[in-house]
């Protein structure tokens, strides 16, 4: 039985390191990117904006969320060395370097797909389960929960993009928030996430633009991080360039300050002890040779996964087959709008499977997972190389 289940590998450019997919290489856009967008006004909501599939990379956007937590190089497990700390201070020192890889480098002009309304993608870690479903389709609302039962962790995502039309690019605006839970210690912390910035002119590229504030509850121990836009033709060390503090909320003593570049490596310093730097966090140790998940049962994957949903587009894609992947991704989301009409003609709303979701004008959209451990993919549905 034929099951169109197509899994990329993770994209995350680092220097002087191809990312290409074996099977896929990116087009060279940047000319039909600005006809693209040639007459979309300055300030336009681009959530509605329609991209053709020359435009897209061949994985959805809860497939790309997902890999920003899930995929790491061989022997390098961030999320289970959030317990390691001895201390507080030591424990949110390993949440920004966490934080941090999760901001990964991406290539200019392509977009991965907007996921359809109920999608899922659901991956299996080593002992880290994660799930996410697309909550909502208009506006695009993604919910995320991932865990580590052995380790007693657990991370909850509410990602709501919006993507604005900024002149000179495309900058999306990723409302939502994270919450980290490091159970064993009774610590939570909560931060957002930064701006993702297409740039079109004076020059292409993608960068994170931002600030970030990781607080943890308990401790009152903050770290406020600014992803700096980078300045014309990066002049003055401004590409990718990430600054910060960490402070005490309680006595507002800074203990460290932050320096680097997102891409490479982020330093520490003691604020009291200038002598004393080391690196936090090594974007080519984490992200170096990231290994394509495989799918061990085909028939155990759901009819909403990621890979599964999207699978005939992804393989017209790398085929370079335009036409074929016209037509797919038109089926796909006329199929979509088709189910839509004939909930709405019920007077029928759709309701999440593995979330409750809420949402008000003052806390915005608010995603609480309905099991408190996500369970193992499906006969090990995807199990990314360790």
């Amino acid at each position: 039985m034929e099951t169109n289940i197509v899994i990329t590998k993770p994209f995350a450019t680092i220097e002087n390191q191809s990312d290409s997919d074996e099977n896929y290489k990116y087009p060279n856009i940047l000319k039909r990117v600005l006809s693209l967008f040639k007459d979309v006004r300055l300030g336009s909501d681009l959530s509605s904006f329609k991209l053709p599939p020359s435009f897209n990379m061949p994985k959805s956007q809860l497939q790309w969320y997902g890999e920003c937590v899930y995929s790491t190089s061989t022997g390098v497990d961030l999320v289970n060395n959030l317990n390691n700390g001895k201390t507080a201070l030591d424990r949110l020192i390993s949440v920004v370097a966490w934080s941090i890889s999760t901001t990964r480098p991406q290539r200019f002009g392509v977009a991965p797909y907007n996921p359809i309304l109920g999608e899922t993608h659901h991956v299996s870690k080593g002992n880290l389960n994660v799930l996410l479903e697309q909550v909502s389709h208009h506006p695009q609302v993604s919910a995320f929960h991932a865990t580590d039962q052995k380790a007693n962790i657990e991370i909850i995502v509410c990602h709501f993009p919006v993507p604005k039309f900024v002149g000179s690019g495309i900058e999306v605006d990723m409302h939502g928030n994270r919450e980290l839970r490091l159970h064993n210690h009774g610590e939570t912390y909560e931060m957002n996430c930064p701006n993702f910035l297409f740039r079109f002119l004076p020059y292409p590229g993608v960068e994170w633009v931002g600030n970030v504030t990781i607080r943890c509850l308990e401790t009152g121990l903050v770290a406020e991080l600014s992803y700096i836009k980078q300045s014309l033709f990066g002049l003055g060390g401004s590409r990718r360039r990430i600054k910060g503090k960490i402070f005490d909320s309680l006595t507002m003593n800074i203990l460290y300050k932050i320096d680097g570049h997102w891409d490479s490596t982020v330093t520490l310093k003691d604020a009291t002890n200038s002598a004393e730097i080391r690196v936090i966090y090594d974007a080519k140790q984490v992200l170096s040779g990231l290994h394509t998940p495989f799918v061990k049962d085909p028939q155990s994957v759901w009819p909403t996964e990621s890979a599964l949903v999207w699978g005939k587009l992804s393989q017209a894609i790398i085929s370079n087959n335009w036409e074929k992947a016209r037509e797919v991704k038109n089926t796909v989301e006329e199929t979509q709008r088709s189910l839509v009409r004939e909930k709405e003609s019920k007077g029928e709303t759709w309701i999440p499977k593995h979330f409750i979701v809420t949402h008000s004008n003052d806390d915005g959209w608010k995603c609480s997972p309905i099991q408190k451990w996500v369970p193992d993919a499906p006969s090990s549905l995807y199990s990314s190389l360790l």
